[in-house]
Order: C-alpha cells, then structure tokens, then sequence
C-alpha cells in the first residue's frame, strides 16, 4: 500500500486550523519564519477573514503551515509514493519532495505572492469563482460568453474560473439560472489565467536566477505531479518551469488525480489547512481512503489512521 500527500492551495485558511500544529514547539523555527512577512501577531490575526484571504498573507500562511504539520508527521510516516499540490501548495510539494527546503519554499510563495499582487495591479479588479455543472465542459463557450478563462480544471463537470469581477457575476447570474452552482472564492486575483502572464514572467526569472538564488533546486525524491499537465515531473528546470507556468496557466488537477491514482495511491493525506482536497479525492476515487490533518486534533491521531489505512 502506498502513501500519497496532496498539498493545498491558499483558501482552506481558517481562523481554527491546525491547532496541533501551530502549538508544537518543534514547529515554532519555520513558523515564526512568517514573522517578518506577516508581522509578529498573525496567529492573532487569523479570525480576520479580509486579512488572511489577501495574497501576500495568504500563500505564505498556507505554505508554512503545510510544511509545519509534514515536518512533523514525517519522522513518523513511510516516505509518500506520490506528491502533488494545488496551485501555491505546489511549492510546499516540492520542498517535501525533497526539491527545495523549507525555507526557500517559504521565500518563493512570499515573491510569488508580490509578483501576482503587482500584476493584478495594473489591470481592473480581478477574482476567481468554482463553478459546478455541465457548463465546466464548455469552458470554451464560457470564455466567449462572459469574457472567463478556466483558471483550474478539478472534473469533467468542476472548475474554477477567473476573470473580471463584473463578468464572474454576470457569469453567476446567468449559470445558476440553467442550474450551475457558482461559488466565488476568496481569492483576488485571477490566478492560472492569461492574465498572471506578467507574474509568471517574474517567477520563471526569480526562480532561475544564478546571480541571487532564491533556491537550490535537487530531483525529487519519489514521484512528484504537477498541475501544468498534471505529469511526473523529474528534472530540477522541469520544475522550475512547471512552477512558472501554472501561474498563467489552467492548472490542470484533474489530471493530477489521475496520475496519483495510476501511481497507486492507496491512502491519501492532505497536509495543510482545510479539507477540500480530500473531500474531491473522495468524490472521485471513492475506494481509497483520504483525509486532511486538519480534521485531527493531534500528530499522533493523524499517524494512527494512516497506519491503519495501509494496513486495511
């Protein structure tokens, strides 16, 4: 029975997340790296939704404390057969794949983060929408239609779109009347669309920097999917470009499922705030067991069902 780890992207924050883990002494050095990023006081800032839901809060938070609850669930864990995350929870996969540490993945969501803000900047208010029904198989037809671009991809008849604000509404409207179920996402730009072209641009020449390296980048350790295709990925510049390119790309998560499932995931854990990720991994492959270890009150609670799930 092999281990699969899904990492999830910024808007599973929430002011009650992982409490084990933002209490545990061995994970203090990484979380009180989100001191100078975020201020001193975050963790009492957590309950102010307008706050956390902002990008440069956001996409740090989530990565930090995603790699916080593996750091310490590791140790007692065999090592996952598959990782994959979803959008910025791409960075905390390759750093538990052994690509980049901790830290670096930490300073790449904070650039990441400021490199979207600023191009969000430059064009109208922008945002991101989940759209569930059959209209997800028209993608093409939603663009014409309401001027959207199919940001990521989770089904045949689930995405997520993005676009201007003004058009996700009109989108809404106009969807839920022929019984689409539209839910906008708190999340202010229009991520893995055409419009992050400027701020995939600065991430791929961050990233590849020689001059100031941000990161050094090592193979994975295991098999490593990413969401520009939703393939294996291997070599170091494979990633790196991966990482840039799903900034103004669809992030294509359906297809990571998929392979994790051909790869033989029998257990799947999500590390890091929220659960949606489990919850869509249970709609799709009924059969293999998954949850978040934010729905556990303890490491030692989180290592007992994943024992028992490879065992059964």
């Amino acid at each position: 029975m092999t281990l699969a780890l899904l990492f999830p992207g910024q808007g599973g924050q929430h002011a009650a997340m992982l409490p084990w883990v933002l209490r545990s002494a061995p994970a203090h050095p990484l979380l009180e790296a989100l001191d100078p990023v975020l201020g001193a006081g975050w963790r009492d800032r957590l309950a102010d939704a307008d706050w956390t839901g902002r990008n440069a809060v956001a996409q740090p938070l989530v990565v930090a404390a995603s790699l916080a609850a593996w750091g310490l669930l590791a140790p007692g864990l065999p090592a996952p057969a598959a990782i994959a995350g979803y959008s910025v929870g791409e960075l905390a996969a390759v750093s538990a794949a052994g690509v980049v540490d901790a830290a670096a993945a930490l300073r790449l969501a904070v650039r990441r983060a400021a490199a979207m803000d600023a191009c969000a900047a430059a064009g109208p208010p922008r945002g991101l929408m989940a759209v569930t029904g059959p209209a997800v198989a028209r993608a093409a037809d939603l663009e014409a239609r309401f001027g959207l671009a199919l940001a990521i991809r989770n089904g045949v008849d689930a995405g997520v779109f993005g676009g201007a604000l003004d058009d996700l509404e009109r989108a809404a409207g106009a969807l839920e009347a022929e019984g689409a179920r539209c839910v906008r996402l708190p999340v202010r730009v229009a991520s893995h669309t055409r419009w992050m072209a400027d701020a995939a641009r600065a991430f791929r020449a961050l990233s590849e920097s020689d001059e100031e390296p941000v990161a050094q980048w090592a193979p994975p350790r295991g098999v490593l999917v990413m969401g520009r295709d939703g393939d294996a990925v291997h070599a170091p510049a494979a990633i790196r470009e991966a990482l840039a390119g799903q900034i103004d790309h669809t992030v294509q998560w359906e297809a990571c499922m998929q392979t994790l499932s051909e790869r033989g995931a029998r257990c799947v854990l999500e590390v890091g705030p929220g659960a949606a990720l489990a919850r869509m991994w249970r709609g799709r492959h009924p059969g293999v067991p998954a949850r978040s270890v934010d729905e556990f009150g303890s490491r030692d609670a989180v290592l007992r069902w994943v024992r028992r799930a490879l065992e059964a």
